[in-house]
Order: structure tokens, then sequence, then C-alpha cells
């Protein structure tokens, strides 16, 4: 075989990978939490069989492209994995197929190269990426955005359409154009044991919906959106049953955000063991007038925040619209939200609860929220309107929107 081919051993770094994100092993297929199963691939190529160079400087589009027509085509029992060697591999977007594996030996980068394209990666399929580093090169777009001189919208780093299945493990993103990883009208996704990186004044580097997992990042480490203004409404897709665990991370804006584009509705999101440091929001869920959509069923829970400006924020007036076409009677609804055990250090103000004057916010409950100051226990009030619900051993005392709730069962507190 000839230098960066598939080594010999291939099959036992797949079996240990797999111990790796599910904790169990088996002959055939493995379960990730429980949703996704990790198939074993019997068919296995390399990069380097279709000419792949791992120098930095070579481009690797068609070399990409040709594996994956390959693996598309010819359609093995099993499916296929795609091994790529130690090395940087320079390469325009590219789109991945199903029944695949794409599997990133460590040392292995696939650099974005720094052409003016509006194409992104997309992975339509079901798949697995593994160990190594994506790097979106997303400096040359922020620039362009920084000076106003963007013609179209910037690429997400890795984007999923329409697909189900997917398992990502064991990777680093980083140097996002712009969103890093995002799921779009897709099912049954783990994404787990990653790394996101980008500078903090990098603009709208998202992160992603996953677990266990590090991010730092320009924008809001975790963002769940279902839709922006008149577009997401008539299209009318939600996200739902979200399940997000054990992030750590800093950023300039929110740490576990939902919205503000919440046209299609999102209902069911839980975010628990969340660590969050030298940031803008902690918990921050958002929409707007004309968005429409109903936000329900929010569960955030074991959380730890330092030095932050606010604690948590839950706001009806965020987002601007992508153009003058908006409904402003389509008036979002938010209600059954549930924030619990939360600890903050340094945190400026402990909180914000802004509903809409023709949608107050309801049914949103707290119970045992410490968010101390800067300087000791003492920081901002609380800033109330447009709200009901309940609280239970939240210090600093929230609003009173929320005290008088608390002692008529308007919550069941505790959760």
């Amino acid at each position: 075989m000839k230098h960066g081919g598939v080594p010999n051993a291939v099959t036992s770094f797949v079996a240990v990978l797999v111990f790796l994100q599910c904790s169990c092993l088996s002959a055939e297929v493995v379960t990730c939490s429980g949703i996704v199963p990790m198939v074993y691939r019997n068919d296995k190529i390399s990069i380097t069989d279709f000419g792949g160079v791992g120098d930095g400087r070579t481009s690797n589009t068609k070399a990409f492209r040709e594996a994956i027509y390959r693996i598309d085509h010819l359609r093995r029992r099993g499916g296929t994995l795609l091994y790529i060697p130690p090395g940087v591999y320079l390469t325009e977007s590219f789109n991945l197929t199903s029944r695949m594996t794409l599997y990133l030996a460590r040392g292995a980068v696939i650099k974005a190269t720094q052409l003016h394209t509006c194409d992104q990666y997309i992975y339509k399929c079901n798949s697995a990426c593994e160990n190594g580093t994506i790097d979106g090169q997303g400096d040359v777009w922020w620039n362009m955005w920084r000076r106003r001189t963007l013609q179209f919208t910037r690429p997400n780093l890795v984007e999923f359409k329409d697909s189900r299945g997917i398992i990502i493990s064991n990777v680093i993103f980083k140097n996002s154009p712009f969103w890093n990883i995002h799921p779009v009208y897709c099912s049954n996704v783990v994404i787990r044991y990653v790394t996101i990186l980008a500078p903090a004044d990098s603009p709208n580097t998202d992160g992603i919906d996953p677990e266990d997992s590090y991010i730092s990042t320009g924008d809001d480490l975790v963002a769940v959106k279902s839709g922006w203004d008149e577009y997401g409404i008539a299209y009318g897709r939600p996200s739902n049953d979200i399940t997000i665990r054990r992030i750590t991370g800093s950023s300039p804006f929110a740490g576990i955000a939902v919205g503000s584009e919440t046209s299609g509705g999102v209902t069911n999101v839980l975010a628990e063991h969340i660590t969050l440091y030298n940031s803008g929001i902690g918990i921050h869920l958002k929409t707007n007038i004309g968005r429409g959509g109903i936000i329900r069923n929010i569960t955030v829970s074991d959380v730890f925040m330092e030095n932050m400006r606010k604690g948590i924020k839950i706001a009806g007036d965020v987002g601007d619209h992508p153009d003058e076409n908006y409904n402003p009677n389509a008036l979002p609804v938010m209600k059954h939200i549930r924030i619990k055990n939360v600890w903050g250090e340094k945190v400026l103000q402990a909180g914000v609860i802004q509903g809409l004057k023709n949608s107050p916010f309801t049914d949103i409950c707290l119970a045992n929220i410490n968010l101390r100051g800067s300087s000791g226990p003492r920081n901002v009030p609380w800033k109330c309107s447009d709200v009901s619900g309940g609280a239970s051993q939240v210090s600093p005392s929230p609003c009173a929107e929320l005290i008088s709730r608390s002692q008529t069962g308007a919550c069941s507190i505790p959760f």
C-alpha cells in the first residue's frame, strides 16, 4: 500500500473511537445516546487513492469530489469509510453522501480555500466525522463583513440539510466564515466531544447544538433557531426535541441561546450541565415582533457562570428583520420555561425578562438560582415586564411578577 493509504490497523482505530463515543462495543452496530447507530464500514478508502496531497498547498477539491462520487455510485454493502491521513488538505466546498464515514486521523486538517464563493460544506448523509480539524479560514469573510463589501451571505463551515442519522465526534472546527455547524431540517443528530474555535471578535460564528464540547466563538455558543420572519412562518418547520449537554465555553454574546429566529417554533429543548465564563449573557431566550412561532417547554439546568454581563435574559425585542415585508401582527408566544440550579459569580446583572405587551410571556419559572455580583452578592436588580410565572430560592430576589405568582401555584416549583 502506498504511503498515506488506509492503514491496516484502521479497524482498531474505528473500534476505539466507537468506544470513546458510546461507551459500548458491538461487532456490527453501536448506538450513540440511544439515538444514532454507529455503523461499522467494511469498505475503506483513502483520499490519497484519488490523488489527495496533504501539503497545505495542493488543491484537493477534485480528490474529495471523486472519492465521494465513488462512494455514492459504488454503494458498497454497509457503506464506506473515507480516511484522511495526517496532513493539511486544501479544498473548496464538497458534499458528502449517505452511508459513509469521514474519518480524519489525528493531525489531519481539511482547510477551506479562501475563494470568494458562497458555497459551503453540505453534509447530506448518514455520516460520522472523526478526529482531526476542519478549518474554514474565515478571516477573509469576516473582513468583508466588517467593510460591508459582501455581495451574498457568508457560508457556514458545515451544514446538514434534510438529513438524519448523523454523528460528529472528536473533531476540531475552527475559523468558520459564519455559523460553524448548522443542522437544517434534520433529525437524529448527535454532536459530541468536539471543539469549536474562533476569535472573540469574529462576527456571527455561532456554535452548534452539541454535548460534551468546548466552544469559544464570536457569537452565541449554542443557538437553536427555526426560521426568520415571514419566510420562516411560510415554511413552518419547527425545531424540537433537542438536548444540549456538558458544554464549556466563552462568548461575547450568549452561552445557551434560543432564537432570535423562531418563526417555525421551538419546543422541547433541554440544556444541562453548562459552564460559561467571560461572556455577555449566560442564558438567552430571544424573539421579536414579526417572528410569530411558539417557544415552549424549554428547560435549562445545572449551569455555572463567571464574569458575565447578564445571567439570564428572556426578551421579545431582539433581532433585526430581513426586509420590510414582515407582519407586525405576527407575535411570538413564549411559555413553559424552566430555569433551575444556576450559580453565578461576578454577574453584573442577574436577569432581564421582557415580554411583549400584546403577547406576554407566561409560565416563566425559576428555581434555586444564585447570581452574585462582581464584588460579592450585590449586583444590578432584575428587570421585568409583561411576564408571569413563579420563583423559588432565587437570589437576588427576582421581579414581583414572578415572586407573587410563586405563591399561587402558577409554576411547578421545585421541578
